[in-house]
């Protein structure tokens, strides 16, 4: 017998932090997975790649991998969350991460000796990446569905922002458990042992995730879709009251008769949009940025150690940027935020173009930096991903926000390879593409993007019919 239902009141209930903090966790782990790689990249390559006698291509490969991975997470979220569920993927997703963990870690285990190192054991560490790889594809496409998809509407574009916060923390996390890891350890255990603890610290998370993500429900639309209305009724009663929880329920019933369920049976135009928030996300250069800090800025004159602290500095705008998203994206809407954004983009970036052009070397650098970033953070890094988890109606969902992270995976690889090159070729037209594709994302958005603030998914799913 179910108990009876309380009546919500307008603020975030306990039950709602708990499916949110919980969800959250995987874009904690999207972070975390992404970049415990470099505090373990020198100590990989000098057992794995130098000791094998194989060339520097094959350490890039070996390094970038998991990037393998996230385009196939990607690409099968879609399919696995529409006939599995949101819940039951993204408990894949952490047992995913947890073999990635122990996997990368001892990728030894049971076909290998430690210390025989060969090509089949470098093969083995390339699997267990790719693996972890996958968990991030199908956590960064069902985290922001699942949330999007519980919330209620005065709240959902705040929940699914902190997913991107959770993001850049589960980076910020991984840095300093790399550092402590190391601190004060030859290079000889670290190579040894101490980058196989780094890799292997990811399972405490991943752990973390797979068992509260059994204290938590199905998403209530998912139940609809599948004809468990009682079920997707005392969930969605739970996080908005009973009246407002039939409304819903109404509305998501009404939606499945519109639609075949086929990707473009609703038309072109809203897949078209989700494809191009992934691509232009990618397009102005924010991984470049990320990636790259330290290059950027020591090709711009500062010294090591200086490079690296302006990185930190730039970590810390990222989380502050992302709390500022967090905090509007709501009450101003997701449009205004974009918009915004992408101004802020392209004056740091052609700012950066012009200073690179005239080999003006300074502080004026790591200003237009931050705006560049600090822009980027407070709006298409988290609203991206709101949009993404809103905009496609009920019955495609699953489908179009595979497509959309599919294509976003790829425009990340595309963008992330092609910057070498191309500061070969010259960085102030490195600078100013990026700076160009940002004046192309706010064209975009005033001309194609709608308004979703305030808006159940139901409410959206007419813009399309």
């Amino acid at each position: 017998m179910s108990k009876p239902i309380a009546p919500v009141k307008s603020g975030i209930n306990p039950y709602l932090i708990l499916i949110t903090f919980t969800a959250t966790l995987g874009g904690l782990l999207f972070g975390y997975d992404t970049a415990v790689i470099s505090g373990a990249e020198k100590s990989v390559q000098a057992y794995l790649i130098t000791s094998l006698g194989l060339s520097t291509f094959i350490h890039g490969l070996t390094i970038s991998s998991a990037l393998i991975g996230c385009v196939i997470g990607g690409t099968i979220s879609g399919f696995l969350a529409s006939n599995y569920g949101r819940k039951r993927s993204l408990i894949l997703a952490a047992v995913l991460f947890l073999l990635s963990a122990l996997g990368s870690g001892y990728p030894e285990f049971l076909f290998f000796q430690k210390g025989e190192v060969s090509i089949g054991l470098l093969i083995m560490f390339n699997f267990y990446r790719i693996i972890g790889g996958v968990g991030v594809g199908l956590a960064s496409a069902i985290v922001p569905m699942y949330i999007g998809e519980i919330s209620p509407a005065h709240l959902r574009g705040r929940l699914v922002s902190i997913n991107q916060f959770a993001i850049i923390f589960g980076m910020l996390v991984v840095y300093f458990v790399n550092w402590g890891i190391a601190k004060g350890q030859t290079i000889e255990w670290i190579n040894d042992i101490g980058w196989r603890m780094m890799f292997i610290s990811e399972a405490i998370p991943a752990i973390l995730f797979g068992v509260l993500l059994f204290f938590v429900p199905e998403s209530p639309r998912y139940l609809a879709l599948n004809g468990k209305d009682q079920n997707a009724l005392e969930i969605l009663s739970r996080v908005n009251g009973i009246e407002k929880a039939k409304e819903i329920l109404s509305e998501v019933n009404k939606t499945i008769s519109h639609s075949t369920g086929k990707l473009f049976s609703y038309g072109k135009v809203v897949i078209i949009i989700g494809i191009l928030l992934s691509v232009f996300q990618q397009f102005v250069g924010i991984n470049v940025a990320l990636y790259y800090a330290p290059r950027i800025f020591e090709s711009m004159g500062a010294g090591k150690d200086a490079s690296l602290m302006q990185t930190v500095v730039m970590g810390l705008v990222n989380v502050i940027f992302t709390v500022v998203a967090i905090m509007t994206v709501d009450k101003y809407g997701r449009k205004i935020l974009l918009l915004i954004g992408s101004i802020g983009m392209a004056i740091g970036m052609l700012a950066i173009a012009g200073l690179a052009w005239f080999e003006v070397i300074g502080i004026g650098t790591l200003v237009f930096i931050i705006v560049y970033t600090a822009s980027f953070m407070m709006s298409w890094g988290p609203i991206t991903w709101v949009l993404i988890s809103e905009i496609f109606p009920n019955k495609i969902r699953g489908q179009a926000v595979a497509v959309a992270v599919m294509a976003q995976w790829a425009a990340n690889y595309l963008i992330s390879s092609t910057y070498p090159v191309m500061m070969e070729y010259s960085g102030a037209f490195t600078y100013g593409f990026y700076g160009v594709m940002s004046i192309l994302s706010f064209l975009f958005v005033w001309k194609m993007v709608p308004e979703t603030k305030g808006k159940t998914l139901e409410e959206i799913e007419t813009l399309w019919k």
